[in-house]
């Protein structure tokens, strides 16, 4: 009896073992793709040609009813390695380069007589100057009377008007600080690699320098911008959000070690005028997410993170992500030998959630008016039946405990309140993307600069990445915006003066706009 009891501890053991083998087998396959493998989605051709499984339409074609053959118009090939031809900008200025015979060799080789200009060939290329500084002195006239100065005690004197400086006792210029936050925020240049290359440009401009100029223009002339845009987002009906770690080396009551958070909040695909915010947090508790949108009521795309789900009031309702539940049978068909990956279930999942995805883009081309009504319309007849069907199908399935499949499932299963949200309002996504997108170019920020020093830091690049971003969603360049930002907002009193910050908005700059 004893052996018995021993020999099934055993197998149990072994089990165990062998479950949890697996499992760091898979994990060790998702680290892998995830660090050295392509980061697209898309379903490879052997797995796509079975999407006629699940069409019937293409299933029963019986070849009777073709589709149309439209010719195609023949073109010529460019030949290897010849660079295509683009179309310059016309508003460029143009430089106009003369070659013409040296004015002894200006005569008939025949007869001798004076040449004249009978033709004219152009070619154009592009030139690129590269950046130069230039000291901007400004000199302030000072007017008296010299009819006073003469006959009367008291001369009158006049100052002439000098613009206010973007930040006060500095050498700084709208220009430099723009060009400063471009480089970095833009561009992905970190401070550092930015003195250095100052410093061959023979210009000592450090980094410490750089990083006041920022935060203190940052503070002055772009917060009552960014508090402006918060208004506006909180106003809106539809947002996105997600988040994104960042590390602070010097936060009190914190090691440097602690990760700290970059939230992002964004407009939907109904906004007029496009909103990307950021926020830096210490930590990534809904509570902030809470705080951030006091006020709103709409709803909310998000990811699954717990604290969305619990901490929000009830008048946010948040939206699920479908591009998660796709990303986690997409990871779970990685682990999978490649011999068995077409007929896995990890593919079969991912060929169901092909078909819904396909029939979203045919709904993106659907016109805008009205709420997205027609959009709303079309979901509720082709797509929620796919959707009902998928979860059936998901419950049905008997997997591994812990296997990445078992984890797709249970996440799918388990998000399933928030997943269907997506149906309530034609205005809404099938999933959280468009907050992705806008969050990495900080992502690929930080990359570059790795980290940032202080809280005060971290505060200056959330308002400074909002502002750019927001301006490149608007279709506005940021160095242009930037620039005139910061000319104008020290000029234009918008302390004392905040009804005129909607001038500053991107959506009201102009490339031709006056500074």
């Amino acid at each position: 009896m004893k052996n018995d009891i021993e020999i099934a501890e055993l197998k149990a053991e072994n089990e165990f073992l062998k479950q949890q083998n697996q499992w760091l087998l898979a994990q060790l396959k998702l680290s892998n793709k995830r660090n050295f493998g392509a980061s697209s989605e898309k379903l490879n051709a052997d797995i796509s040609a079975q999407l006629s499984l699940f069409n019937e339409a293409e299933q029963e074609n019986d070849g009777e009813n073709e589709p149309d053959i439209k010719d195609v118009k023949a073109y010529r090939r460019r030949k290897a390695g010849q660079v295509g031809i683009g179309k310059l900008p016309e508003d460029l200025p143009v430089e106009i380069i003369e070659h013409s015979l040296p004015g002894e060799d200006q005569f008939c080789p025949d007869c001798g007589e004076a040449l004249h200009v009978m033709g004219r060939e152009t070619r154009e290329e592009l030139k690129l100057v590269p950046a130069k500084a230039v000291i901007l002195r400004h000199e302030t006239l000072t007017y008296s009377c010299r009819h006073c100065e003469r006959r009367s005690e008291y001369v009158p004197m006049v100052k002439a008007k000098t613009p206010e400086p973007v930040i006060k006792k500095s050498f700084a210029s709208p220009e430099a600080v723009a060009h400063i936050a471009y480089e970095k925020f833009v561009m992905g240049s970190p401070l550092y690699r930015q003195q250095q290359d100052w410093e061959r440009k023979g210009i000592p401009l450090s980094r410490q320098t750089m990083s006041n100029w920022l935060i203190k223009a940052s503070a002055d002339w772009l917060q009552p911008i960014y508090d402006r845009l918060k208004k506006q987002l909180i106003s809106a009906e539809v947002l996105h959000a997600d988040e994104t770690t960042v590390q602070v080396l010097r936060e009190d009551g914190r090691h440097a070690e602690n990760k700290s958070y970059m939230w992002l909040y964004r407009t939907g695909a109904d906004a007029n005028n496009h909103i990307v915010l950021y926020d830096y947090q210490p930590g990534r508790s809904g509570d902030y997410a809470r705080d951030f949108l006091k006020g709103f009521k709409g709803y909310l795309h998000t990811d699954g993170l717990k604290g969305y789900h619990c901490k929000l009031p009830e008048d946010i309702i948040v939206v699920g992500c479908w591009a998660h539940v796709r990303r986690n049978f997409n990871d779970a068909l990685m682990t999978l030998p490649k011999n068995v990956r077409k007929k896995s279930q990890a593919a079969e999942a991912l060929l169901r959630l092909g078909e819904i995805y396909k029939l979203e883009e045919e709904f993106r081309k659907f016109p805008e008016d009205n709420n997205f009504k027609a959009r709303f319309e079309a979901r509720k007849e082709h797509v929620k039946p796919l959707i009902d069907a998928f979860y059936e199908w998901c419950s049905l399935q008997t997997t591994m405990p812990g296997s990445p499949f078992k984890e797709a499932v249970t996440y799918c299963l388990n998000q399933k309140p928030w997943l269907d949200k997506f149906l309530l309002d034609g205005r809404l996504e099938i999933d959280n993307n468009r907050a992705e997108r806008s969050i990495k170019p900080f992502v690929i920020g930080r990359k570059n600069w790795l980290f940032s020093n202080t809280p005060n830091g971290a505060h200056s690049s959330a308002i400074l990445y909002s502002i750019i971003e927001t301006a490149k969603e608007n279709k506005v360049n940021p160095f242009d915006y930037l620039t005139f930002v910061f000319r104008n907002a020290p000029n234009w009193d918008i302390h004392n003066h905040p009804e005129v910050i909607d001038k500053l908005l991107p959506w009201n700059f102009t490339p031709n706009a006056a500074y």
